[in-house]
């Protein structure tokens, strides 16, 4: 399940500033009343995983033998045999695009045999509805996963039967994906490549995996070089349903050998494992349902845990980097300090180089606020090529717009129009429709502080 965590990019501006409404920021881009077509990704750039292969045998057993929940699972399912995937619902125009590339993916990286159909009795179907239907039917889900049923209106009835009982499978022969179909298409897309690996694959998440989809902190938007390696494993011939956690174990690690040897050579450095109350505080912090004091006293006790246990990793930065975010809107000084913290602990942890980027975003806003462009161009600069190596279309929009509006308070007026316009494609995947778009343009440009009306 993909969870409904505040936007990692949000920048909570309507606390700080206010816009001019006839500002200039992006008044060419605005101006036109049609927005430049949406690009998408080009060929996938996918870093390989750099970790021991013990660690990673570890990674695997616990997210194959564990739900989010904290559950075990007796034994380890899959489906068996070539696996096809149906779309039904009202699916939005990207998804097909999206998912065939994604089916590519899994052919050529995981090496697992699965392609489209239209045929009722596909393996996986993928059934697109509006958010609000997932939300009745899930309400902390952005998206879902569920067995042995083809439809939301199935799930409903069959939610409290044994049907939908993960722990009970023997083999996956039916799986459903609900994606919603009123959201941006980046969205769509992580929901895909999220619920689509778990309906193939794993059903834990684990936050101490930094380079993975497979954590809910959603810091990842498509899988990564080490998902597909775990689900490379996941359909080896070694493995097979019914297996037991100490009978994978056993094979595991002549298993990895073989398809991962760069991982041989590697020393061990396993992450102590998450505690559950941190994760109730984070999921508390940044889920629905509560009121700002209350999501800022679990983030803060959040940090503690994480100093309690001594995190030195990417769970302390994103501990720090969740305190900065909720505190923007009642004290930016002490939110930018947090960012601060957040940006050193990720510089410490290997395989952050994302969440530097989105720490990133923080920090430049708040030196373009305060007329440090400079600042603010040097922040932004290491990230570009993470954010599109990474796929991330909300984080690319997001810097290259901080970009432009630090360019144009330098005096780069045509060099900070050419950036503001080259984002308007990504801006058209990460955010969706012509208006939010453009909403988003009128947002960074308040940032800039020689657009502000007193």
């Amino acid at each position: 399940m993909r969870r409904l965590f505040l936007p990692l990019c949000l920048l909570l501006l309507g606390a700080c500033v206010s816009p001019r409404s006839d500002d200039t920021a992006s008044r060419a881009a605005v101006a036109s009343s049609t927005l430049p077509p949406m690009k998408v990704f080009a060929a996938p750039r996918p870093t390989p995983p750099a970790r021991s292969n013990r660690d990673i045998a570890r990674d695997f057993l616990d997210l194959s033998f564990r739900m989010e929940s904290g559950r075990a699972l007796p034994v380890m399912t899959r489906f068996e045999g070539p696996i096809t995937v149906r779309v039904t619902g009202k699916p939005p125009a990207s998804l097909a695009a999206d998912l065939t590339r994604l089916l590519h993916r899994l052919r050529n990286e995981a090496g697992i045999e699965i392609s489209l159909t239209r045929a009722g009795s596909a393996n996986i179907t993928i059934e697109a509805v509006s958010r609000a239907e997932i939300q009745r039917a899930l309400p902390q889900a952005a998206c879902f996963v569920a067995p042995n049923i083809t439809s939301l209106a199935q799930f409903r009835s069959a939610k409290r039967q044994s049907k939908t009982n993960w722990a009970a499978l023997q083999r996956r022969d039916r799986i459903a994906v609900f994606l919603p179909n009123d959201t941006s298409p980046q969205e769509v897309r992580d929901c895909l490549h999220e619920e689509l690996a778990q309906a193939l694959g794993p059903l834990n998440d684990l936050y101490r995996l930094s380079d993975s989809v497979f954590n809910d902190d959603n810091v990842h938007a498509v899988l990564t070089g080490f998902d597909m390696l775990v689900l490379r494993a996941y359909y080896h011939p070694d493995l097979a349903n019914g297996m037991t956690r100490d009978r994978v174990a056993a094979r595991l690690p002549s298993l990895l050998a073989r398809i991962n040897p760069a991982g041989e050579g590697r020393s061990a450095a396993p992450l102590t494992a998450t505690p559950r109350d941190w994760i109730e505080a984070v999921q508390t912090a940044l889920g629905p349902g509560a009121g700002q004091g209350t999501r800022r006293r679990s983030a803060l006790t959040a940090l503690a845990i994480a100093q309690r246990e001594g995190w030195q990793d990417h769970r302390l930065g994103f501990s720090y980097f969740a305190l900065g975010r909720l505190m923007q809107a009642r004290d930016a000084e002490k939110a930018h300090g947090y960012f601060k913290l957040a940006d050193a602990a990720y510089r410490r942890s290997p395989d952050s180089a994302p969440h530097q980027a989105f720490v990133a975003t923080h920090l430049a806003a708040h030196a373009l606020s305060a007329a440090e462009g400079d600042t603010a161009l040097r922040l932004i600069a290491p990230h570009l090529e993470v954010a599109a190596r990474h796929e991330n279309a909300v984080l690319l929009t997001t810097l290259m717009l901080l970009r432009a509006e630090a360019l144009e308070l330098g005096g780069r007026a045509d060099e900070a129009t050419n950036v503001r316009l080259d984002s308007l494609g990504w801006a058209r995947y990460a955010f969706g429709p012509d208006w939010a778009v453009r909403a988003k343009l009128r947002e960074f440009a308040a940032l800039n502080p020689a657009k502000r009306r007193y």
